[in-house]
């Protein structure tokens, strides 16, 4: 339980950072006129990257390994599944650049 609660104190610590970093990208993306929808999905995806570790980090140190290892296969896919329609814009982008 002190793992824990120590992780998300220091987590709530970072918080004004964390929202700062998420401004200043928000910023460039405007003015790189890039569509936020894609900048909200990567924040996301970045999101449950953090997520999942500190879940795996705090299953580990209760001695839980093969829970971890659940918890980052599942992290894994559902951000798997949530860059799909960036990956394939990306894709659609690169055929078109390819001369016919």
């Amino acid at each position: 339980m002190l793992t824990v609660f120590v992780g998300c104190v220091i987590f709530l610590f970072l918080v004004d950072k964390i929202f700062e970093i998420i401004h200043m990208l928000e910023r460039l993306a405007v003015n790189a006129k890039v569509n936020l929808v894609y900048i909200e999905t990567i924040l996301k995806i970045i999101g449950i990257a953090y997520i999942a570790e500190f879940a795996v980090q705090i299953t580990k140190d209760a001695g839980q390994g093969a829970i971890a290892s659940k918890i980052e296969l599942a992290g894994k896919v559902i951000i798997l599944a949530m860059a799909i329609p960036i990956l394939t814009v990306l894709i659609e982008t690169i055929i078109k650049l390819i001369p016919s």
